[in-house]
C-alpha cells in the first residue's frame, strides 16, 4: 500500500504502451454478518464487474474510461439503498455507475490528471479509493505530479467531488457523494528502503460542514532488506477545524509500527491514536476505512472520545516454493480504548487467506470477529470471494 500510485497510472499514457486496451475486474462475494443487534444475519451474495478502455493517443497524452455495474442475488441486507433495515449493514448495493473518466499527460517529471479517477495517498490513512467495497471510492479532482529530482515526488490534487462506496441509488444522498472544495498537498522523499512524506490536507466538505479540517503530519517509513529484519512506519500529525466547519478543535494523530520480518513471515506489533475529547474526535472521512481498526468496520468513524488501537499481526505465505508460496495469510487482534477517559471499547480477531487458482483470478476467505465492552456489540464478519482481472491490447 506505499507508494504513489499515479506515477504507475500515469507511465500507461507513455508511447509504449497499446493505442487501445481493454481492462477488466470481476468480483464474486458471499459476505455474511451475525451483529448482535439485529434479530437476524445479513447475507449478501453480489457480482461485481468493471469495464474499462484504456487510450494512448501519444506524445504523452492517455485517457481512460470505465464503468461499474454490481448485480445482488437477494435483499437479505440493508445495502444502504434497498431498504432492509432489519438486517445489519452490508454496503454493496446493486447498480451501475461511471466509475472513471480521465484524461492525463505524463512528461518526463511532470504529470497532471483531469476528471474522476482514484486517488491513493502513501497507505489510504487520509485518501483512498476503498478499493475492498464492489462500489470504490473515486474523486473529481485534478491531480499533479511533478519530480524535480529522481528522490523527490510533490504532489497536489484538488478535489471538487467525492463519489462514495454506497453506489448511485444510496436512500442518503451524502452517503452517494459530497461537494468538496479540498487541496491535498504531498511531498516524498524515497531512498533505498525508505521514505519520507509530509502532507498538509486542507478539506473543505461543502456539504456536511463539520467533516472540514485541516489536517498537517509526516510520515517515515522503513522496510527490511530482501532476506528479512528491522521494519517500520512511524507517523504524527494534528487535524483542526477548517473552513465552513463551525466546531472549534484540535486532535492528534499518530502510528508507531515496528515490524519484524524472519523466514518470510513478517510480524507487526503497533499502536494507533486518534484523539477525540468527548465532543469532536480527528476524522478521516477519504481514507480506506476498511483497512485500519479491524476489518470489522466497528470504527469508520471515530467515537467522540477518541480510540486507541493496540494490535499485533503476523503475515506471510504458507510455503517458500511452488503453489503454496502463493498462498497468503494474515492473522491479527486489536484492543480497543478510549483515548479519553479509560473506557474499554472490545478487541476483534482478523484472519484471512488468499490463493490463486488460474492467472488472473484470485481467491479469498477473510473472517473478522469483534468483541464488545462498552462500544457497540458483539459482530463476526466471514467472506468468500473469487477475483478476475486483466487486460488486452485491441
Amino acid at each position: 500500500m506505499l507508494g504513489f500510485s499515479f506515477a504507475a497510472n500515469a507511465q500507461s499514457g507513455t508511447d509504449a504502451s497499446p493505442p487501445l486496451q481493454v481492462e477488466w475486474n470481476a468480483r464474486l462475494r458471499h459476505e455474511q454478518v451475525d451483529d448482535d443487534a439485529f434479530h437476524r444475519d445479513a447475507q449478501a451474495d453480489t457480482l461485481r464487474l468493471r469495464l474499462g478502455l484504456r487510450a494512448n493517443f501519444g506524445s504523452g497524452w492517455s485517457g481512460f474510461i470505465e464503468g461499474a455495474g454490481v448485480a445482488s442475488a437477494n435483499d437479505h441486507y440493508n445495502s444502504g439503498a434497498n431498504g432492509q433495515t432489519q438486517y445489519p449493514g452490508i454496503t454493496d448495493p446493486h447498480g451501475t455507475e461511471l466509475n472513471q473518466a480521465w484524461l492525463a499527460w505524463q512528461g518526463s517529471d511532470f504529470g497532471a490528471k483531469v476528471g474522476r479517477q482514484e486517488i491513493v495517498l502513501d497507505n489510504q490513512r487520509w485518501v483512498g479509493n476503498v478499493a475492498w467495497r464492489q462500489f470504490e471510492q473515486t474523486f473529481d479532482a485534478v491531480a499533479l505530479q511533478w519530480k524535480p529530482v529522481a528522490d523527490w515526488t510533490l504532489r497536489y490534487d484538488w478535489l471538487d467531488r467525492v463519489n462514495r462506496v454506497a453506489g448511485p441509488d444510496a436512500l442518503n444522498p451524502l452517503a452517494r457523494k459530497r461537494l468538496l472544495n479540498t487541496h491535498l498537498f504531498n511531498a516524498a522523499w524515497v531512498h533505498g528502503n525508505q521514505q519520507v512524506s509530509g502532507y498538509a490536507y486542507l478539506h473543505k466538505d461543502k456539504d456536511v460542514a463539520t467533516a472540514s479540517t485541516a489536517t498537517y503530519g509526516a510520515r517515515w517509513v522503513g522496510k527490511p532488506s530482501p532476506d528479512g529484519g528491522f521494519g517500520w512506519a512511524l507517523e504524527g500529525a494534528r487535524q483542526h477545524d477548517y473552513a465552513n466547519n463551525p466546531q472549534n478543535f484540535s486532535h492528534s494523530y499518530w502510528l508507531m509500527e515496528p515490524s519484524w520480518t524472519q523466514w518470510g513471515v513478517t510480524g507487526k506489533l503497533a499502536w494507533e491514536h486518534l484523539g477525540g475529547d468527548g465532543h469532536t474526535a480527528l476524522q478521516t472521512p477519504l481514507a480506506t476505512l476498511h483497512a485500519f481498526n479491524g476489518w470489522d468496520d466497528q470504527f469508520t468513524v471515530t467515537p467522540v472520545n477518541g480510540l486507541e488501537d493496540y494490535y499485533v499481526s503476523l503475515n506471510g505465505n504458507l510455503g517458500k516454493q511452488g503453489w503454496a508460496s502463493k498462498l497468503g495469510w494474515v492473522v491479527a487482534y486489536h484492543d480497543y480504548h478510549a483515548d479519553k477517559g479509560s473506557t474499554h471499547y472490545g478487541d476483534e480477531w482478523n484472519a484471512s487467506l488468499s490463493f490463486p487458482l488460474v492467472p488472473g483470478l484470485t481467491g479469498l476467505v477473510k473472517v473478522a470477529s469483534y468483541r464488545a465492552d462498552h462500544y457497540a456489540r458483539d459482530d463476526t464478519k466471514v467472506w468468500l470471494q473469487l477475483e478476475w482481472q486483466g487486460k488486452q491490447p485491441l
